[in-house]
């Protein structure tokens, strides 16, 4: 049940709303001749189309942005930016192979890691010594992914991933590899030769 002050309050919140929706009411008193010639000074003034435009460019504007709109703004932008990453990848995939004659027939290995709140991740393997500033994997600009192409020589191969410099993680896509940790958990690989049919 509403106490006193409560219904107090309302009632008075209703009064005020009644006396401003009173005041709009009102007709709206405008000296004509006054009115006319501010216009006619407007018509009549000299038009510099650049200066007007430097000014118009150099107004203060406030621009308001929903919620859902800078979310869709940031959506689109992610989309742009991973789709031209993409198409970056593409062209550099065999450019890789050009610049590294004695890897060039092995096959090219993608490695994936999602550590949206990394500020580096790295690849470590017994493909490059176990160290950690050898492969480093490039942060895509949607959602924290990381990737690296790695030509790897055919074979089975053990690896993990070291965020931050500090951290190991396994690779949460591929296979464990049980009995070869090292006291850190890893991962498994195998890469199947090209040639071998």
């Amino acid at each position: 049940m509403p106490r006193s002050d409560e219904i107090d309050a309302a009632q008075g919140g209703e009064d005020v709303l009644e006396q401003a929706a009173e005041e709009l009411r009102r007709p709206l008193r405008v000296d004509a001749a006054l009115f006319d010639a501010r216009v006619m000074d407007e018509v009549l003034r000299p038009r510099h189309r650049v200066r007007d435009a430097v000014r118009s460019l150099a107004r203060k504007r406030s621009v308001s942005v929903s919620p859902i709109g800078a979310l869709a703004a940031a959506c689109l932008f992610a989309v742009v930016v991973s789709g031209a990453v993409m198409a970056i990848e593409r062209v550099h995939a065999p450019e890789l192979a050009r610049r590294a004659p004695q890897l060039a027939g092995e096959p090219i290995v993608r490695f994936g890691f999602v550590a949206p709140r990394a500020s580096s991740v790295a690849l470590v393997g017994d493909f490059n010594d176990w160290d950690p500033k050898a492969t480093p994997l490039r942060a895509n600009a949607a959602g924290g992914v990381w990737s690296v192409d790695v030509p790897i020589r055919p074979g089975r191969h053990i690896y993990a991933f070291v965020v931050d410099g500090k951290t190991w993680r396994p690779d949460p896509a591929a296979p464990p590899a049980y009995g070869e940790d090292f006291g850190e958990p890893n991962s498994a690989l195998t890469v199947a030769d090209p040639g071998a049919q």
